[in-house]
Parts: C-alpha cells; sequence; structure tokens
C-alpha cells in the first residue's frame, strides 16, 4: 500500500493548470505510482478559475475535500488563499506572488487582497509556505507562459509527491510542444532551485 498524497492545483484560466497536471500524471504513471485525476472548469476561457484535485498512491477518489490537501499549488496569489480551506496544519502551500486581478478589480468593482497579507492568512494555517514570483522566473526562462514549469519545479523540489525528477523532466519533453521544451526545462529548474533556496533561508 502506498500512502496517499493528496495535491490541488489552481490557477486563472489560459495559465497551463492542465498541462501541469497532464505533465505530473505522466511522471506518476512513468514511476508505478497509482494516479487519480480531476478537474473542475470555471470560465476557463474568460480567465475563470481551473483547479485540478490530483491523488497520488492508493486512493478510491480523486475527490480531495475541505482540509484533505498535502499539497495546494496556486498559479495566482487570490486563487491561492481561496483554496486555503483544502489545507490542514500540516499542508504545504506553493504560490506564485504575481497577482493576475480579476475583471470585477480592472472595473473598480472589487479590491484585491493584498499579497503580504496573503501571505501571512496561509502561513497561519498551514505548516510550510514557498511564495515567489513564477511570472518573472518564466520570463527568465524565456516564455511568459512558463510559470506552470516554475511552480511543477518547486512542486518537486519539496519531495511530497512519489515522483522523481527524472521522471517529470521527460514527462515535460513529452506532453510539452516541441518548440517549447528548452523554456519548459530551464522554467523547471529554476523554480526548483527557487524552492531549494526558500527552504534553506
Amino acid at each position: 500500500m502506498m500512502k496517499a498524497k493528496r495535491l490541488i492545483i489552481v490557477a486563472v484560466g489560459g495559465q497551463g493548470n492542465l498541462l501541469a497536471s497532464r505533465v505530473l500524471a505522466e511522471a506518476a504513471l512513468a514511476s508505478g505510482v497509482p494516479i487519480r485525476m480531476s478537474e473542475i472548469h470555471g470560465m476557463a476561457q474568460r480567465g475563470g478559475v481551473v483547479e485540478s484535485a490530483l491523488v497520488f498512491g492508493d486512493a478510491r477518489s480523486p475527490i480531495i475535500s475541505d482540509a484533505e490537501a498535502d499539497v495546494l499549488v496556486g498559479f495566482e496569489p487570490s486563487e491561492t488563499l481561496r483554496a486555503l480551506n483544502r489545507c490542514n496544519p500540516e499542508s504545504v502551500v506553493i504560490t506564485n506572488l504575481a497577482p493576475l486581478p480579476p475583471f470585477t478589480v480592472s472595473i473598480g468593482k472589487g479590491v484585491y487582497p493584498d499579497i503580504k497579507q496573503i501571505q501571512d492568512l496561509i502561513r497561519a494555517k498551514t505548516r510550510t509556505l514557498i511564495a515567489f514570483d513564477a511570472t518573472k522566473m518564466a520570463h527568465a526562462a524565456g516564455s511568459a507562459r512558463a510559470v506552470n514549469m516554475v511552480l511543477l519545479g518547486a512542486l518537486i523540489q519539496t519531495r511530497i509527491l512519489p515522483v522523481s525528477v527524472e521522471s517529470v523532466r521527460s514527462a515535460i519533453e513529452t506532453k510539452t510542444a516541441r518548440s517549447f521544451v528548452p523554456a519548459n526545462l530551464k522554467a523547471f529548474e529554476l523554480g526548483f532551485e527557487a524552492a531549494k533556496n526558500l527552504a534553506a533561508s
């Protein structure tokens, strides 16, 4: 029996959440790890929320209830905060700190939460928070769209999931468009290093 590890990924439509999920699923299969996956799409095509739930190991259901997630990965800080109810005091949270304010904020109908406050709220409820500007790192890797790979690198660095670095690298090579592979691998390495440095500090 392999103890199940539960992962929630939240993002805004267009951020590449589903590709990140598929890369992880492929890496799990290559590692001989049972994987169950479910996806919830908001209005993804209009920048709505997209959520993926992945359960690695022996589990009957891909559903992750409140307080059940071992890890939460957020591609956007306010969405990470919104999904915090899925975590418990032992959870690890990895989040991008670069905001993508929703339409309501841009037309003056809403207020975007303070980034420092978001981090304080997450830290108060979980064991570990790994937070950095993944968008900036994606640009440094050569692709603005590689935020997903940066966060994937940070996730794999935590060693929480039962998949190897090598299996994820090869899944990136097989699951992403060939022209994006070099930038995606670079983004993955940058995220991996960022999480390592944050853990050491």
